[in-house]
């Protein structure tokens, strides 16, 4: 490649990460906590809280909609209870975190489907598929790990980073392709950017949702080594002929179940608090 060319790249490549960072501001969506979640994260202004949060709405009531015409929203009425009381009781701690949240419009249904999987909109839109209780016949305590891990992400605004980040790359490709005049530059620009924003930022996104979700847990009366017995649960699962759904969002490998071993025994002294010890 000649000198002029390369420096035209690299000039490319310096604008487009300039905008990247430029397009983002930096904020801190929670408090730390006990187990010390400070990462500062990065949001365009052209991706509100608000906006976001109200297009999680429309399409949540949309699919509440399509489940209750199926006959699947609620069906099971001990499932349901179960699902919003343990839900109801991680809510309430999540004022650890973030003040603001006491005033989400919080909602809590189950889905009929055979899917081991459960999430949480921005603002507070859980859902929990009846799948996940059925099949891997989880205790309170589980049930409670997997719940506060998706009140996590919402807590954090992960899909609103996740979303900041996309508009940001797409910003930067523009510039780099109209500078260098060559898709093949762009492509590069797309892989480096998908490496240093997209895949380091997923594997954080886990890691900060097990810690809040089981900071969550044990501050909710709910025993923090659950998220441990969960995760194997899922392993157990993967193994066979059809992974959970759950997995493709929230891989489950060894390291994975270490990590949360050290964060249950961290948070293991909230937990104990609640049970009078």
């Amino acid at each position: 490649m000649g000198k002029l060319k390369f420096n035209r790249i690299f000039s490319a490549g310096v604008l487009a990460a300039t905008l990247v960072v430029s397009g983002c501001a930096g904020v801190q969506t929670t408090q730390s906590g006990a187990v010390g979640v400070e990462r500062q994260q990065y949001m365009s202004g052209l991706v509100s809280e608000q906006a976001l949060q109200q297009e999680a709405a429309q399409q949540y009531n949309s699919l509440l909609s399509q489940a209750r015409a199926q006959g699947k929203l609620d069906s099971n009425a001990a499932q349901t209870r179960r699902v919003q009381n343990i839900a109801q009781r991680l809510i309430a701690q999540a004022g650890v975190f973030r003040s603001d949240a006491a005033q989400w419009n919080w909602e809590v249904h189950v889905l009929n489907d055979n899917q081991v999987n459960a999430w949480c909109m921005p603002g507070g839109k859980i859902a929990v598929y009846s799948g996940l209780i059925n099949r891997l016949n989880p205790t309170d305590d589980e049930l409670a790990a997997v719940i506060g891990h998706e009140i996590a992400h919402a807590l954090r605004e992960h899909s609103r980073e996740q979303v900041s980040q996309q508009m940001a790359t797409q910003l930067g490709l523009s510039v780099l392709a109209a500078v260098t005049g060559s898709q093949a530059s762009a492509n590069l620009g797309n892989a480096l950017t998908n490496v240093m924003f997209t895949l380091p930022n997923s594997r954080t996104h886990e890691v900060e949702a097990d810690r809040i979700g089981t900071e969550l847990a044990a501050r909710a009366g709910y025993n923090p080594n659950a998220a441990v017995t969960l995760w194997q649960k899922m392993a157990a699962l993967d193994r066979g002929n059809a992974p959970p759904e759950f997995l493709s969002t929230h891989p489950s490998p060894d390291t994975r179940i270490q990590d949360l071993q050290v964060i249950a025994n961290q948070v293991m002294p909230l937990y104990e608090r609640t049970q009078g010890r």
